[in-house]
């Protein structure tokens, strides 16, 4: 191989890795805009809808897991598609009391490490939750996912979440929030 071809070929793997970073990045913003509550996905009318976008982004044979002293119990470990979907199912299900009305993830310290077709990434991320009943908390969590290339897709073959803390907070301390997001809408 000349020394040209030897360049294009390195050019080629590092435009194939920075693509793939990007693709792992859109699939990670993807997944937790889905999971904020209210959905802010134009068009997105109940929850089954929502749950169903979600599992577009994972693998058939994906695990989402809790880990680590304080979320091993609380949100165990779920193995495959159905799974996965329970698991889902658990948090907006028609049942869960007190309804969860407001709920949003900020990701930061991002790292992605990519291997071929398959890759994993961390980032930590800190979430506001509030009930129906008017409970509210702070939460924050470390991510360790990992992805698999599936054809010319990037998908989540786990999501591994561990707490980083919980934080009651006080009545009243959000004012205002919406019913349902109107940022998607045309």
């Amino acid at each position: 191989m000349s020394e040209t071809s030897e360049a294009i070929a390195a050019l080629t793997r590092r435009v194939e890795v920075l693509e793939a970073e990007a693709d792992i990045r859109r699939l990670q913003a993807r997944y937790v805009f889905l999971c904020d509550s209210p959905v802010p996905e134009y068009g997105v009318t109940d929850d089954a809808q929502r749950i169903d976008l979600l599992m577009d982004l994972y693998t058939e044979d994906a695990v989402w897991e809790g880990v680590g002293e304080y979320y091993d119990g609380q949100f165990g470990r779920a193995e495959g598609a159905d799974a996965v979907r329970r698991h889902f199912e658990g948090f907006w299900g028609r049942d869960r009391d007190p309804a969860l009305v407001l709920n949003a993830h900020y990701l930061t310290s991002e790292q992605i490490h990519v291997d071929g077709d398959t890759a994993t990434g961390q980032w930590i991320h800190v979430q506001p939750w509030l009930f129906s009943d008017g409970s509210s908390l702070l939460r924050s969590s470390r991510l360790n996912n990992a992805f698999r290339k599936v054809g010319a897709t990037w998908k989540i073959s786990r999501t591994r979440t561990e707490n980083v803390f919980v934080a009651p907070l006080a009545a009243g301390w959000v004012s205002d929030h919406p019913s349902a997001s109107v940022l998607m809408r045309p």
